[in-house]
């Protein structure tokens, strides 16, 4: 076997399908712990930036998952205390092609989200038929349980007792990653004391594509829009909070709900499971080692504030699989440090980078502390004033490629 991919989500099936697709000699599995059907079951929704739908758009799965995804065509961002009541707006990003309001180059007619909401079942089940259709085999209910690295291969022992020989395995096993441990990879990491609600809620009017994210003393809440008068939200909570709300009734939970979601867009229902997640900051000291690389979460695991995580994790796939595919055309061995390093050299700034805007971002908000508050505010309303300066961060947010972005998340194929 050329490559191993141990973890069969979002990530893990984009990696594989990413090297298959441009390597189809090469021989590609993934190994999933979960049962088949787990994650196309899975009822969040995740904020998908351009960049990222590039690479959709390169595997050729663009276009079914378009019809189930909704543009992101406005973000508003408020700062304020839960109870008030009018909550005032300090920043907004325009579906304006990536440019800001005050930029005279936006070209109306061009103008692209920079971010869609996409159905998680939506996107792993394209994911999995593009893994079927290319030849990558998936083997469902069993985990990596040892690992090995060798001169020539690794060994990687499963649960049902098969013993593997991948020349590269791929850990994207989450933030937990049993793999990264067995290869001896430390992590630098800690709690924030909040987690993440998350649920999707029906509205009677509404939402016109328009995200919202106000920022509270207990943390951002995140409204998302969805197809057909539907929210996805993130919620944040301190963990006592947070885990007291999950388990509520439905009349306490949604009282609490009214109270920072607001009227502007009528009524609301919960329509989805309501789930607590606890959130942290967990970066890896390396991201790879001989054998192995690590993606997604098993790298890096950040605070859902900027909506970054798995975009984050999508961008480890387009770099990885093109330090991959290169290394192969080249007749260089694919699981060498030495080819790895260029992987790591790529991605391990960026991660870095927005690993600690997040955790400032985070500290900085989730707060009420009078003078904080006034010098955040006065920073909102200066980006939002200022066009480069507001061009350059929804640049960042869409994934905007550069000379030196991976060829995916630019569109062209590897």
């Amino acid at each position: 076997m050329d490559m191993l991919v141990v973890g069969g989500g979002y990530v893990g099936l984009a990696m594989a399908v990413a090297v298959k697709q441009a390597a189809p000699h090469m021989a590609v599995e993934v190994v999933e712990a979960a049962p088949a059907d787990v994650w196309q079951k899975d009822p969040r929704a995740s904020a998908i930036i351009e960049a990222a739908i590039q690479m959709f758009s390169v595997f050729g799965l663009w276009d079914e998952i378009s019809a189930e995804a909704q543009p992101i065509n406005k973000m508003i961002v408020t700062d304020s205390k839960t109870g008030d009541p009018v909550r005032p707006v300090f920043l907004t990003f325009g579906n304006d092609g990536g440019k800001s309001d005050g930029d005279a180059d936006a070209d109306a007619g061009e103008a692209r989200p920079f971010a869609h909401m996409i159905p998680n079942s939506v996107m792993v089940g394209a994911l999995l038929k593009a893994c079927e259709r290319i030849g990558v085999t998936i083997r469902n209910g069993v985990k990596a349980t040892a690992f090995k690295a060798g001169p020539v291969s690794a060994e990687v022992t499963l649960s049902d007792g098969t013993t593997l020989a991948p020349r590269l395995v791929i850990a994207c096993d989450g933030v937990k990653s049993a793999l990264r441990d067995m290869a001896g990879i430390k992590t630098v990491n800690w709690s924030y004391g909040q987690s993440g609600i998350v649920t999707t809620v029906e509205h009677e009017l509404p939402h016109d594509g328009v995200a919202e994210e106000h920022f509270l003393p207990s943390g951002p809440f995140a409204i998302l829009p969805l197809k057909n008068n539907r929210a996805s939200l993130v919620w944040t909570e301190r963990s006592e909070d947070a885990d007291r709300l999950v388990e509520a009734d439905d009349l306490v939970f949604e009282d609490e709900l009214e109270r920072r979601f607001g009227h502007k867009l009528g009524s609301l229902k919960v329509v989805g499971p309501r789930r607590a997640f606890p959130l942290g900051l967990t970066l890896a000291r390396a991201f790879v080692a001989p054998r192995i690389a690590l993606c997604g979460d098993a790298a890096h695991g950040i605070h859902p504030i900027s909506g970054q995580g798995l975009n984050l994790g999508f961008k480890d796939v387009a770099a990885l699989a093109e330090t991959v595919v290169e290394a192969d055309r080249l007749g260089l061995d694919i699981g060498s440090v030495e080819v790895l390093e260029r992987y790591q050299t790529w991605r391990r700034f960026d991660t870095f980078r927005m690993g600690v805007t997040t955790d400032v971002l985070n500290r900085l908000f989730s707060n009420d502390i009078a003078p904080v508050r006034l010098v955040r505010d006065i920073g909102l309303g200066l980006v939002d004033r200022v066009p480069k300066l507001k061009d350059y961060f929804i640049a960042q947010a869409a994934g905007k490629p550069n000379a030196d972005s991976p060829k995916l998340l630019a569109g062209r194929a590897l």
